[in-house]
């Protein structure tokens, strides 16, 4: 492949080697380039072990360059892989080669793809059970498809079984699309709210600099598509004030066919009128693929919930669980308090996001009837958000583990009542991820008799 002669006789530098960093070394030495490689990574060998152990058994030519100098002498470098976490100014505050390429292994895939069949999908929210709701429609129509990007499997895991004439779905982080000089042929945009304006995650300390760089990053996916492309926007973009002017220039310019959707009233497992908008996404792709009604319809109605994202968890003394961990930031716990009617006891707090509670306090006192609270950075602006209001402090506990957070929510519960863990903050402190939140939730709940 004439792309991957651009890596013959180069030095390589992996930044960061989280999962799609990882694929793409593996596929570098699976194919024997002959390239210098260097892994850079703040963690240490031990944390590293695993992934140490692997690489150096297909390739003894591999350098690492771990733990405090991990972010040094990048000059030199011919060509620089960043993971999505890995903030580009810690590249470009460097003085590199003249003709040194900063790249990433999503920008690699879109260049070496093998099918120009690829739909891509972001959005600060849905966008995880969007992608998904297409792959599956796409599926059930008897496509050849691919799921891949933010949603846990990367591209290189698959790219060798990738035919010419197969689908390949991507869900987008803003983090992949901010510095891509490509777009897919087929693009999403679920929805727009404030996010990733301060680094929560140590080991992916990137964040946007203002809302405006935010939005301009979830733009690019639909920048550089050309006549003959697509671009699937949410209605309510329009009338969005923070993203107004970017929405007007990028509709002024693009060359691509520009659509809308609303809400989808199909049959369908998910609750919750956000999700309504996702599926309504899900379909304007599918139509788009020429995918018939028929297969749509069925695809959607047997679609479950993903992981984390309000996924019914266990019903114990007519009292029913959720677990909405994915929810780390204020506008997806409201949007998750308004899917349902019954009284509601909230699991709240957390790491700290920059986020204002405000509103979100006022949805919690119109629809909780208790608040149990997960000791972190931000819990305390919470507490006082709740209090401005005059929430009930003797409705409010404030808890240091999530069994004692699940314990207090069960001695609360009555019948018909809601037990929701959505945090509307990042878990980092008290856990390594919102998955790890998540599972240990479900895991407290199931213990339950």
């Amino acid at each position: 492949m004439q792309e991957l002669k651009k890596l013959q006789n180069k030095k390589i530098a992996i930044l960061g080697l989280g999962l799609e960093n990882l694929a793409l070394v593996k596929y570098i030495l699976n194919k024997k380039i002959n390239c210098e490689i260097t892994v850079c990574d703040s963690r240490g060998r031990k944390e590293l072990d695993e992934k140490y152990k692997e690489l150096n058994k297909k390739g003894s030519n591999i350098k690492w360059q771990l733990g405090k100098n991990y972010n040094k002498n990048f000059y030199k470098f011919d060509i620089l892989f960043r993971s999505p976490g890995w903030p580009i100014s810690k590249v470009k505050s460097q003085k590199l080669k003249v003709k040194s390429c900063l790249s990433s292994p999503m920008q690699l895939f879109f260049e070496l793809c093998p099918t120009k069949n690829i739909i891509g999908v972001t959005g600060t929210k849905g966008k995880g059970t969007t992608s998904s709701l297409i792959y599956k429609i796409l599926c059930a129509a008897g496509k050849q498809v691919w799921l891949g990007g933010n949603i846990g499997m990367a591209p290189f895991d698959f790219f060798v079984k990738i035919k010419k004439t197969d689908w390949v779905v991507l869900e987008l982080s803003s983090f992949h699309l901010e510095d891509m000089a490509i777009s897919p042929h087929i693009s999403v945009i679920t929805n727009f709210y404030p996010e990733h304006l301060t680094p929560t995650d140590p080991n992916n300390p990137n964040f946007h600099k203002s809302l405006k760089d935010y939005y301009s990053a979830k733009l690019n996916i639909s920048k550089w598509q050309k006549k003959g492309d697509w671009t699937i926007l949410n209605f309510k973009l329009q009338i969005n004030t923070d993203c107004h002017a970017l929405i007007t220039r990028l509709t002024m310019t693009k060359k691509a066919k520009i659509i809308y959707f609303k809400k989808s009233e199909l049959s369908s497992q998910l609750i919750g009128e956000h999700n309504k908008e996702n599926i309504a996404a899900a379909v304007k792709v599918a139509k788009i693929v020429g995918v018939k009604q028929e297969a749509i319809k069925k695809a959607i109605a047997n679609f479950k919930s993903l992981p984390h994202r309000l996924e019914f968890v266990k019903n114990i003394r007519e009292v029913k669980y959720y677990d909405d961990s994915f929810a780390t930031m204020p506008e997806s716990t409201i949007i998750a308090l308004k899917s349902f009617n019954q009284p509601i006891i909230i699991l709240l707090g957390g790491a700290d996001k920059r986020a204002d509670f405000k509103d979100l306090a006022a949805e919690v006192k119109k629809r909780c009837k208790f608040v149990v609270l997960l000791n972190g950075k931000a819990t305390p602006m919470i507490q006082k958000e709740l209090l401005k209001i005059k929430f009930n402090k003797n409705k409010t506990k404030l808890v240091d583990n999530i069994k004692d957070a699940v314990v207090t929510a069960y001695q609360h519960a009555i019948q018909s009542d809601i037990v929701l863990l959505s945090t509307a903050c990042a878990s980092f402190g008290m856990f390594k991820n919102y998955k790890e939140r998540g599972d240990l939730f479900k895991a407290e709940v199931k213990k339950i008799k």
